[in-house]
């Protein structure tokens, strides 16, 4: 909505505060003090004596405010719910194929949200450990029951991986309530954040022309969804944009950053106090966990497979 629109809103709702304390002063002998209603930018009457007198068959039910959002108790608008916030060098496993090895003594385990049910979730919550819930973002597959949903307007070149093309990010109008949905199915199975997989596809042949401000806008929609949900979420690689969205996402996933070179660009998560969460594929714990540590990165070897097998630094 443009800032015209809104003021002209704000206008209104002044309108006809201020023909409410009229006719109220003509029926009561003691009028208030003061003017009409104040508001907000978004023409919500604010607060008081005045705002909260004012009634009539289009209020809104108890305990909400207007347009059906749960207010607070001073009245605004609800907040966000509260979400983890995971501190910088925790632990972690990561395990997208076979059956979840939920032995493993870290207090984070990253699993895939499709091919894992609530009963896993609670198994680790049990054993004390929070729960991320990886789905993919970037690119579609075939594979997901979803598919279907997914116009084939948005699918691109395929990514690598059988069954997968790139997603066409531009279209948020299409791919915000496919992803919201996905979303939903994490905080159904009581998953404590969401790892969004190719958040970079600006960087790679997608069969689309995207800019980097383009996938920036997608990124930070991608936050809001799990923000509005009580879901944490992390910056998968897109290492080149780590600077800008550090604020809008609560953890990273970086793979191979020792491989080419690029650990030390992924501190601006660390010196907020977010971790990075970090595997490599062909290089030994000897040849990067020095350096890992004195960033203070939480890594480990992983095959390419993403199995239960780990070697932490």
């Amino acid at each position: 909505m443009s800032r015209a629109r809104r003021t002209t809103g704000r206008h209104a709702v002044l309108l006809v505060a201020a023909l409410l304390l009229v006719l109220a002063g003509c029926s009561s002998s003691g009028g208030d003090s003061g003017g009409g209603d104040r508001t907000d930018d978004g023409g919500t009457p604010s607060s008081g004596p005045s705002a909260t007198r004012t009634a009539g068959p289009a209020t809104s039910a108890p305990g909400r405010a207007p347009g059906g959002t749960p207010a607070s108790p001073s009245g605004g608008a609800k907040a966000a719910p509260a979400y983890w916030h995971p501190k910088a060098g925790t632990p972690w496993q990561w395990q997208l194929s076979g059956t979840v090895d939920t032995s493993v003594d870290v207090p984070v385990y990253d699993i895939d949200g499709f091919e894992n049910g609530a009963d896993v979730v609670r198994r680790l919550h049990a054993a004390g450990r929070k729960v991320i819930c990886y789905i993919n973002v970037g690119a579609w597959e075939s594979f997901r029951p979803d598919a279907k949903d997914f116009p084939a307007s948005v699918r691109g070149d395929g990514d690598g991986w059988d069954g997968e093309r790139w997603l066409d990010i531009r279209r948020i109008d299409v791919l915000r309530p496919l992803m919201a949905a996905r979303f939903d199915m994490c905080v159904k199975k009581g998953f404590d954040a969401v790892e969004p997989d190719l958040l970079d596809g600006y960087a790679n042949t997608t069969g689309f022309p995207l800019t980097g401000g383009q996938q920036l806008a997608y990124n930070r929609m991608i936050a809001s969804l799990a923000h509005e949900r009580g879901l944490a979420v992390g910056l998968k690689n897109d290492v080149d944009q780590v600077t800008t969205l550090v604020k809008d996402f609560d953890f990273a996933v970086n793979e191979e950053c020792a491989q080419y070179d690029e650990c030390a660009r992924m501190t601006p998560f660390i010196a907020a106090g977010k971790p990075v969460f970090h595997v490599e594929y062909k290089l030994k714990t000897g040849q990067f966990c020095p350096q890992a540590r004195r960033l203070g990165l939480s890594s480990m070897v992983k095959h390419l497979s993403l199995d239960a097998w780990r070697d932490p630094c």
